[in-house]
Formats: structure tokens, C-alpha cells, sequence
């Protein structure tokens, strides 16, 4: 029996709960802090990964357990924002910075790999058309864009 759309989209939480636990083991705050000149915290860093993991848990659920097409986009759109988009920022990053920038293995073995397949998939199981997974990707590189401005260098946490 092939994987799913609506079983393999929870390899994302998956993948989204390891890459957390790299970026904190491997000190991201700190390291956005020296290498980035941002402003982030432990605290926010774990504020913001809790809420954003409470989106995309609710998401799933629903994109799992529904068959709507708006499901399965609201779902792919948050979820490539906080995957596949932030692969694309801990490679830029890392570039830029001549430094590891910590989350970058999770994001290169995990999040490109599933990412890709999760928007397949959710081609070939009629969830979504081509198109509109590339929109859905359009949303998430424009959400990732927003979090990376607002979060990192705009408004602060304590």
C-alpha cells in the first residue's frame, strides 16, 4: 500500500520537532546573535517554536483528518514556511556566515527531502494540483520571510 498525503504530512512535526532540538542543543539564539546580529533569546526561541509547532499540529490534524483541498494548502503553505523555506535560510546563512548555522544537518537530511515528497504526494493523491502546491510554497517562502524580519530583527521577545 503507497504512503498517503494524509499519513506522511506527519513527518513534517516530525522533522520540525528534531530541528528544534538541534538548533537549541547547537545554541542557534547565540549564534544568531553573534553571526546574524539579531536579537533573540532562549526564551523566544522556545516561545516561538512552541507556538509555531502548536500551528502546525493543528494543521495536520486537520489536513489528516479532512479532505479539503483548503486543508491540505493552509497546511502545506505553513509547513514549507516553517521546512522547506527555512532548509533555504540555514544554507543561506550558513553561506553568509561562513559558519555552521546551527539546524542546518536536521534541515538538509530532513526538511528538503520531506517537503518535496509531502507536496508530491499531495499531487498524486488529488489533494492539491501542481500549481497549487507551488502556491502554497509561494505562501510559506512569504510567511518565512515575515517571521525571519519580525522576529529576528524587528520585534523582540524578552
Amino acid at each position: 500500500m503507497p504512503m498517503r498525503f494524509e499519513r506522511f504530512l506527519w513527518a513534517m512535526p516530525a522533522a520540525y520537532a528534531l530541528h528544534i532540538c538541534e538548533e537549541y542543543g547547537a545554541g542557534f539564539p547565540a549564534w544568531m546573535n553573534q553571526h546574524m546580529h539579531a536579537s533573540m533569546t532562549n526564551p523566544a526561541f522556545l516561545l516561538n517554536n512552541a507556538l509555531f509547532m502548536a500551528i502546525m499540529l493543528s494543521l495536520s490534524t486537520w489536513a489528516s483528518l479532512g479532505t479539503s483541498r483548503l486543508s491540505a494548502f493552509l497546511f502545506l503553505g505553513w509547513a514549507s514556511g516553517n521546512l522547506f523555506w527555512n532548509f533555504i535560510f540555514h544554507l543561506a546563512t550558513t553561506l553568509i556566515a561562513d559558519s555552521y548555522s546551527p539546524g542546518l544537518v536536521t534541515a538538509s537530511l530532513l526538511y528538503y527531502p520531506i517537503s518535496i515528497w509531502v507536496g508530491v504526494l499531495a499531487v498524486r493523491d488529488g489533494r492539491l494540483s501542481p500549481a497549487g502546491v507551488l502556491g502554497a510554497f509561494g505562501i510559506g517562502a512569504c510567511v518565512m520571510m515575515f517571521v525571519i524580519w519580525a522576529g529576528l530583527w524587528h520585534f523582540h521577545i524578552p
